[in-house]
């Protein structure tokens, strides 16, 4: 068998394993995909008609502000879900079930390979879940075409993929799961600061640049371009940017670490 076909073998059971992980410890996943789904509906029923208002200039009705929050709430989501990746990483380093699997023949990058294939996974289903709560509450994706919504998932899963390599790097320098799920909180903290529910020209001056010059902002503005069929401008580009550089930094740490030094 080559080396490339024992690869596959192996990172497909390693993806088999954490499925059945998470099929069977689901709680971790809902409590994660419990928070965009609370913000939504939060920020829709409580505070929707002043933002529509603030946002309009008094004449923008809640259905305008849902078009514009949903894209914020679907990267939350899939920065919400990989902090599960985080601590499930931990788990496995500080269980003993890693050195386990040093001894015995399989591929070694396996382990990492099916904790990052799962959690993308994982991140396009709860993006499914809360996309269907917000066509529930009223959002419709009035412009896009076939080709700008395949862009959209497209968008999500590079997203999914770069926010998944950085949080297994923060799991595998964590000493427990405890320490892995704080060290992973601004993957979901970020998009709070970002463009998600206001534009970033209507926040304090001072606070402009940090909305501004961080990779969630990028990808909300195209991600809410291609659902909206507007403008997306130099933030395309940027997205794409920031993700590569994200994976990139995640993938070359991660194997470092994990190559360095076993728990």
């Amino acid at each position: 068998m080559s080396s490339l076909s024992l690869a596959v073998r192996d990172s497909s059971t390693m993806l088999r394993r954490n499925l059945l992980h998470a099929r069977r410890y689901p709680s971790l996943t809902l409590n994660l995909l419990l928070t965009p789904i609370v913000l939504l509906l939060l920020f829709v029923y409580i505070f929707g008609d002043v933002m529509s208002a603030g946002m309009g200039g008094g004449g923008a009705d809640r259905s305008e502000y849902i078009a514009y929050v949903v894209p914020g709430i679907l990267m939350m989501t899939i920065g919400g879900a990989v902090v599960g990746t985080a601590v499930s990483v931990s788990n496995d380093m500080t269980e003993g079930i890693i050195a386990r699997f040093r001894t015995m023949a399989i591929h070694r990058g396996s382990v990492l390979i099916g904790h990052v294939v799962g959690s993308v996974l994982q991140s396009v289903a709860g993006v499914v879940l809360v996309g269907a709560v917000a066509v529930a509450i009223g959002f419709r994706s009035t412009g896009a075409t076939a080709l700008e919504w395949l862009a959209a998932f497209g968008l999500m899963a590079l997203v999914a993929l770069a926010l998944t390599w950085i949080a297994v790097g923060m799991g595998l320098v964590s000493p427990n799961a405890e320490a892995a799920g704080n060290n992973a909180m601004p993957l979901i903290v970020l998009p709070l600061i970002s463009s998600a529910f206001v534009p970033v020209d209507a926040m304090p001056g001072w606070f402009q640049p940090i909305a501004e010059y961080q990779p969630f902002t990028p990808a909300i503005e195209t991600l809410r371009g291609l659902l909206l069929g507007s403008e997306i401008g130099n933030n395309g580009w940027l997205a794409v940017a920031w993700c590569l550089a994200l994976t990139a930094l995640g993938y070359f740490w991660s194997k470092t670490v994990f190559d360095r030094d076993p728990k």
